[in-house]
């Protein structure tokens, strides 16, 4: 007979009851998570700013004028040809770089026949310390060689002629004619066109849109300096980054949305 093995002992001679498996679901078809709707675009167009009227517009430039009744430009020049050269060199410059390099360059040069007795590569030396100096020399010699060749020596009067001089353009013109010979243009920069934008006075996509929409709604007693306060209010206030909306003059009459005055 098989030995019939009672209490404790029987208990460890039993085999280890195996640990029940935990069950698991079977993997059902993925939920797709649903994508958030895509808000519907707004039928609605943000506003223009409301133009500004003709009395906005006397009272910013009356403004301006009582500030600096005779505002000058920054560029240094000592007759129009030194002018239409300083001007020229400014592009993608500061006045202050332009002005450093051209003080020494025009007390030797400051007629085109002296500047072609310099010749480029002297030219060059003068203005390296100016952005694209190398083309910019270039540019100098061949226009001083077109005013000697074309107009005696002498600036031109007309928009169009002064256009056809190299490395001068409706900015450069519109300057000189308003420096040198008191015409009413307006030459806008990058200072003039922000603004233009900016205020609301005269918005535009380009230069010459933001030009003309000044010209047109600018009083003609105040054209003839109207380019030089826009310009100084955008180099010194109506900065690009950061606005000194709290010292503006025209704080009261700006339409930007974002002024912190």
């Amino acid at each position: 007979m098989a030995k019939i093995i009672r209490g404790p002992q029987a208990r460890s001679r039993l085999p280890a009851a195996k640990p029940l498996k935990k069950a698991v679901a079977k993997p059902g078809p993925a939920r797709l998570a649903k994508k958030p709707a895509k808000p519907k675009p707004s039928r609605i167009k943000p506003s223009k700013p409301k133009p500004w009227t003709a009395a906005e517009v006397y009272e910013a430039f009356s403004r301006f004028r009582d500030a600096n009744p005779e505002p000058k430009g920054e560029l240094e020049h000592l007759n129009p040809y030194t002018l239409l050269v300083a001007v020229v060199l400014s592009a993608q410059a500061t006045d202050a770089g332009v002005n450093k390099a051209t003080r020494a360059l025009f007390a030797v040069a400051d007629t085109p026949e002296k500047m072609l007795a310099l010749g480029e590569d002297t030219v060059r030396d003068y203005i390296k310390t100016i952005g694209l100096y190398r083309n910019k020399a270039k540019n100098v010699i061949a226009l001083s060689a077109k005013l000697i060749a074309e107009f005696g020596g002498e600036v031109p009067r007309s928009r169009a002629e002064i256009e056809s001089l190299p490395g001068a353009g409706r900015k450069t013109a519109n300057v000189v004619l308003n420096m040198a010979y008191g015409e009413h243009t307006m030459a806008v920069d990058t200072h003039v066109f922000r603004i233009g934008n900016r205020t609301g006075l005269a918005p535009g996509k380009n230069p010459l849109e933001v030009e003309l929409a000044l010209v047109k709604v600018i009083p003609s007693e105040f054209m003839l300096h109207a380019h030089h306060w826009l310009i100084l209010h955008g180099r010194y206030i109506c900065l690009a980054r950061k606005p000194r909306c709290d010292v503006c003059l025209i704080n009261d009459l700006c339409r930007w949305p974002e002024k912190t005055a």
